[in-house]
């Protein structure tokens, strides 16, 4: 379980490439998407979490890896990153990390000054959340859960996942939801953030709550997920010059992963190839379409091929109308809003000649996307289960003890 995150991956390739591309950040007329590459604030706006007047009863812990905000985040956030031996061991590690931290990051805040100066995770869970807890306190006004809260916990940058759990204390929430934002399970994202709740435990060596569940994946339990994914490849197919729509090619890019890390029994490849079944079967499979990989880093295999691999075949068999479709990522970030939208999009789409390539929008400030989210939360409450069987179940070839411990961790609590 010890493998690269999808962040960490994408730095090295960033702080590793030795080629001076000069992007032009203005938009070319072949490749335009809803989600451009400046980041665009969302009209409700970033404000903060909600407070409620009466305490909340049921807090819901939306946890990520998160970004930078602000370019002078940047180091930090690298620190935390290299330093986290859950997701990754290094020797002389307490050296090395900030060694590292240190001379990557000029490299990496020039890539986020391209994207706008910060990740715009943090905007974007605050929006999602408000939305979610808004809609359960409608859908539960009276019961045991209401009201709900939403914290947000980061693993890499603030708050901190610790910091948020500690506020939820402090609130005095009567029942806690783990609720993991990555569509998909994989070992080295939502497996690692459970981790950190589990060290969290103990390390203050007490119970947290006296109910505590875990939601896990988002992709299977609601139909609202894969229709919000249909709804934005519906409106960039629209956008495509008409005699040109019926041709074009629907990529699903998700991050990949090495093929060590597969091999030991990851379910992640399978639970992304099941979102774009579903996703498919409601557009009708109006369009040919494949499931790509990107944020490939160094000389060992990973799960292909590779979207810029596949843009460059592509165009060089003819088909030149192309749609990127972010299948893994509920929201923009680094490797949406810079390596789809400005190096696949705009550098390599011009190096290959292409004619139409746009990006369907991330989930974002979707509100049927905040429906998907309350109507899991929902139904998983309901259901009186501590998590899902998927999440006890350990890799057959894993090596990470401590996953086994914290899986059992988790099937042990009471919802």
């Amino acid at each position: 379980c010890n493998v690269i995150g999808c962040q960490l991956c994408w730095l090295i390739r960033l702080a590793r490439c030795s080629r001076d591309r000069s992007w032009c950040i203005s938009t070319q007329y072949r490749w335009q998407s809803t989600a451009a590459a400046a980041v665009k604030k969302p009209a409700v706006g970033a404000s903060p979490q909600i407070r409620e007047s009466r305490k909340p009863k049921t807090g819901i812990l939306m946890l990520n890896m998160g970004g930078p905000e602000k370019l002078e985040d940047v180091h930090d956030f690298l620190f935390r990153l290299f330093m986290d031996r859950d997701l990754m061991t290094l020797p002389v590690q307490n050296k090395l990390a900030p060694f590292i931290a240190k001379r990557r990051t000029p490299k990496i805040q020039e890539q986020y000054s391209k994207i706008g100066g910060g990740s715009p995770i943090r905007m974007w869970t605050t929006l999602q959340g408000e939305g979610m807890v808004k809609l359960l306190d409608e859908m539960s006004p009276e019961t045991d859960e209401a009201p709900h809260k939403f914290y947000i916990g980061f693993r890499y940058v603030h708050p901190l996942t610790e910091e948020a759990i500690e506020e939820m204390e402090k609130d005095g929430v009567e029942r806690a939801v783990a609720f993991t934002q990555y569509p998909q399970y994989s070992c080295s994202t939502t497996a690692v953030d459970g981790y950190q709740i589990f060290d969290y435990q103990q390390i203050a060596q007490k119970i947290l709550y006296p109910a505590t569940c875990t939601v896990d994946r988002l992709w299977q339990s609601t139909p609202s997920l894969s229709q919000c994914f249909a709804e934005h490849i519906k409106k960039e197919l629209d956008a495509f010059p008409a005699e040109k729509r019926d041709d074009v090619v629907i990529l699903f890019s998700a991050h990949s992963l090495p093929m060590s890390v597969v091999n030991r029994g990851d379910p992640y490849p399978q639970e992304v190839g099941a979102t774009v079944q579903r996703v498919m079967e409601r557009l009708k499979h109006c369009n040919p379409y494949r499931l790509v990989w990107q944020s490939k880093v160094g000389p060992m295999p990973w799960l292909g091929p590779q979207t810029d691999d596949t843009i460059k075949g592509l165009c060089q068999r003819g088909k030149k109308n192309i749609m990127l479709v972010p299948i893994a990522f509920t929201s923009d970030h680094i490797e949406t809003l810079h390596e789809l939208d400005i190096e696949y999009s705009q550098v390599l789409g011009e190096e290959c000649g292409v004619e139409n390539i746009r990006r369907a929008e991330s989930l974002n400030g979707n509100p049927l996307f905040f429906k998907a989210l309350a109507d899991l939360v929902y139904t998983h409450l309901k259901s009186k289960e501590p998590c899902s069987r998927q999440l006890t179940l350990r890799c057959p070839m894993c090596v990470n003890p401590v996953c086994g411990q914290a899986k059992a961790f988790f099937a042990n609590q009471k919802p």
